[in-house]
């Protein structure tokens, strides 16, 4: 049985409602990076509150201390970590499965900028996306290596993606 399950995507792909979703459909809790952060106070809320990335081995700390709450021990769909070959290295919850939200770029980017919020701009967006490739592209490499990766076209409506995240879970 699938009981960890990480979602990797664009941002703008629909991973958050889609992970959400899924979670929902299949009985598991569901957790991000952003989730977990966004909770903290002291260090990391003035790490984000600044725009920067909190680094990786802190990140890997959080999380695996996070995952050892016994509400995660019946499974979990992580969302956003690992995000690097790094963080790999330093935490690795041996996932079951791991979806992968493909969007274009130009996709997203329109996405982005439909929602409206002020750190938004295309030039933002432009450079966050080329950074997500350069960080996350690798470790898609790495779980397709493992044979646990699917890949699922994040374009259509929610129901219709969330469909086919379903029909590759089954295949």
């Amino acid at each position: 049985m699938i009981k960890k399950i990480l979602f990797l995507g664009p941002q703008g792909s629909g991973k958050s409602t889609q992970g959400r979703l899924l979670a929902q459909f299949l009985g598991l809790k569901y957790i991000s990076t952003g989730d977990i952060f966004r909770a903290m106070t002291g260090e990391i809320k003035q790490i984000l509150d600044q725009g920067k990335l909190v680094d990786d081995q802190i990140t890997s700390k959080i999380v695996k201390e996070k995952l050892k709450d016994k509400e995660f021990k019946n499974g979990f769909i992580l969302d956003g970590y690992p995000r690097t070959v790094e963080q790999i290295n330093l935490f690795n919850p041996d996932f079951d499965l791991v979806i992968y939200l493909n969007l274009s770029d130009d996709e997203a980017i329109k996405r982005l900028l439909a929602r409206g919020r002020a750190d938004d701009t295309l030039d933002a967006i432009a450079e966050r996306l080329r950074n997500y490739h350069n960080q996350t592209d690798p470790v898609l490499d790495y779980f397709q290596e493992l044979g646990l990766l699917k890949q699922i076209d994040g374009t259509g409506s929610i129901d219709l993606v969330q469909q086919r995240i379903r029909d590759a879970i089954n295949d």
